[in-house]
């Protein structure tokens, strides 16, 4: 990859088509070196991937630069909300009426295949966090949000299943539940980002104190958000977000929007502080992603590919997604080829494997439901995450130079 990353941004790849097949090549289906039951492993897979999920979601939150008094954040809150709810409940139908599916499994199907990542396919990322192109900063947002905001919706497919842990999610005090869970991971998070973040730059400039280290404060607000979070009962991915933000706006309020102001001493310590902890969060996230897709062609390698994968891929991709974008996008101002290209590039990732195998964790309690995941929920999911890493991995380069020949001509 250190040979080839150069190489790879003028071709139609991404990263992650390249660790597939090398993932499926380790697996059973290749040469056997490694072999990974995710029933029995799904304690560690689900750790493995829950860090990485969260590594994503502070990167992306520190590359969302604009102010949240900018118009432009309704996009990615249309998407991240709005999209979702509409993909979950399309989805919900295709498992009844098309998978015959009850209605737990049914959502629990849902919820785990609805979030887009924040990480695969970059070319259509916020790159540099003063890119404010709509269609990139919409992109990014709603795959920071939605990783969130399914949770609870997985705990809802696995309440109606019968998982003894999830039953209270399935009553009425569950609206309660998750708009509390919502608010309080927003606002730990980023009360966490604010505080933290001045604390350093205070420590800094005061004292001389709290200079380098920076791996050390990502990893630490981290930590500390999603763990407030989760002692409050808030949604711990939600506020690892926020904090991302809340720290990447200390920057942006020291230092203003534009790049040519004359900098004070405290913005330029904002600015590198916030810069380092997003070089060193940006590597995380590289090898996060690398790990996380070897995993997944490792365990494509031992289930194979499931026809009703193939079927719920092409329905996502081609019916879903485009419709939901629509529905979410009404009365806004998009151009064509943002809404096209927002309708399009629905990736799904490594969320929809840690949901995976967070569920896989807790249904061995019920035992028709425990079978149903492991035996026809996870070949499905993997086939949907690898027809969108190959799909959209190819079609992301072309489709973002054609959309940055629309807007120089526009």
């Amino acid at each position: 990859m250190a040979l080839m990353e150069s190489l790879l941004h003028k071709l139609p790849f991404s990263p992650a088509m390249l660790y597939l097949p090398v993932g499926y090549a380790l697996g059973p289906g290749g040469i056997g070196l490694i072999d990974l039951d995710p029933v029995r492993h799904a304690g560690a897979l689900t750790l493995v991937t829950e860090i990485a999920l969260l590594i994503s979601l502070f990167t992306v939150g520190l590359k969302l630069r604009l102010p949240l008094s900018d118009r432009r954040w309704w996009m990615p809150v249309r998407l991240g909300t709005l999209t979702m709810l509409v993909t979950i409940g399309l989805l919900t139908a295709v498992g009844v009426f098309l998978l015959g599916l009850s209605l737990g499994p049914a959502i629990l199907l849902a919820a785990i295949i609805a979030p887009t990542d924040p990480v695969l396919a970059s070319d259509v990322q916020v790159q540099d966090p003063r890119d404010h192109d709509r269609l990139r900063f919409s992109l990014s947002g709603e795959g920071g949000m939605n990783d969130g905001t399914t949770f609870p919706f997985v705990m809802i497919g696995l309440g109606l299943m019968g998982v003894p842990m999830a039953a209270r999610f399935t009553g009425v005090s569950a609206i309660g539940m998750v708009l509390w869970g919502i608010a309080a991971g927003l606002l730990c998070g980023w009360l966490v980002g604010r505080r933290v973040g001045r604390l350093v730059l205070y420590l800094r400039q005061r004292r001389q104190l709290a200079m380098g280290m920076e791996e050390f404060l990502t990893l630490g607000l981290i930590a500390l958000s999603f763990g407030i979070a989760e002692l409050i009962h808030g949604i711990g991915f939600v506020a690892v977000f926020a904090t991302g933000v809340a720290m990447r706006r200390i920057e942006h309020k020291a230092s203003g929007v534009e790049a040519d102001v004359t900098l004070s001493d405290q913005a330029i310590d904002a600015a590198n502080m916030t810069e380092t902890v997003l070089g060193f969060n940006q590597q995380l996230e590289r090898l996060a992603e690398f790990v996380v897709v070897l995993l997944l062609g490792i365990l494509l390698s031992g289930y194979g590919i499931s026809q009703e994968g193939m079927l719920v891929a092409v329905l996502l991709l081609v019916v879903i997604r485009p419709v939901a974008v629509n529905l979410a996008l009404l009365g806004a101002t998009v151009t064509r080829s943002q809404r096209l290209l927002l309708s399009w590039f629905g990736i799904r990732g490594i969320g929809s494997l840690y949901y995976l195998m967070f569920a896989l964790q807790y249904v061995a309690s019920v035992n028709l439901g425990s079978r149903m995941v492991s035996e026809r929920f996870v070949p499905l999911v993997l086939t949907v995450l690898a027809v969108s890493i190959v799909v959209h991995g190819m079609s992301s380069t072309p489709l973002m130079q054609w959309y940055r020949r629309r807007r120089r001509s526009a």
